[in-house]
């Protein structure tokens, strides 16, 4: 089953409104909050030409929620459990498309309906879960001292980290794409959910090229 860009903007403000998530980032001074990670990465829900931000993940998690109300990929919006994402830049789905199809997408959007009808709904809550690392949150500074770390991830499969020049990537089981490189770090610092943008989609297998 594919998935469409059918969940309007005012129906995913408003989902958000119910989940008690909001856009302010918990202060600095905050210990252990527990503002979600869904309220600081989920922005006017629209796709756009930044391609340092986070609109096409946001779908993919929405379309989720919307096929399986259950579905674990619901725990970013519980800033009470401990856990630290690895999230995708916009970017990287572009790349992601262009790695797989030989073909640039046009934009955003183009690249997550690409997404949507290449993988059934069930495929991509499990690459969603394979950026997901539940437990104690992992800041940059952890991560820059970890090489070689095996990060169990919410899918099961486990995350190698890998240092370098003192920059931080994540090692990719899918031959076709490269390693993802931490580009924004400690997202949310200071709450039970932290993430860290990277810049490439972390795969959990090696997908038809």
């Amino acid at each position: 089953m594919s998935i469409k860009r059918t969940i309007t903007t005012g129906t995913a403000i408003a989902a958000t409104a119910a989940l008690g998530v909001g856009l302010a980032v918990a202060p600095a001074t905050a210990k252990q909050g527990t503002a979600p990670l869904a309220g600081v990465l989920v922005d006017d829900n629209k796709f756009d030409s930044n391609g340092k931000d986070y609109d096409v993940v946001t779908e993919a998690v929405l379309a989720v929620l919307a096929t399986n109300p259950d579905s674990a990929v619901g725990v970013l919006t519980q800033g009470n459990v401990r856990l630290t994402a690895f999230v995708p830049q916009d970017r990287a789905f572009v790349n992601l498309v262009e790695a797989v199809t030989g073909t640039k997408p046009a934009n955003e959007q183009a690249a997550f309906e690409t997404i949507a009808a290449a993988f059934p709904i069930e495929t991509i809550e499990q690459i969603l879960l394979y950026h997901v690392v539940p437990g104690k949150p992992i800041t940059a500074k952890m991560a820059a001292a970890s090489n070689g770390a095996k990060l169990k991830t919410a899918e099961g499969k486990r995350l190698t980290v890998v240092v370098k020049k003192g920059n931080v990537f994540l090692k990719d089981r899918a031959s076709l794409t490269k390693n993802a490189k931490v580009v924004q770090a400690n997202i949310n610092k200071g709450n039970r959910q932290i993430a860290h943008g990277i810049n490439g989609v972390l795969l959990p297998f090696n997908p038809a090229g």
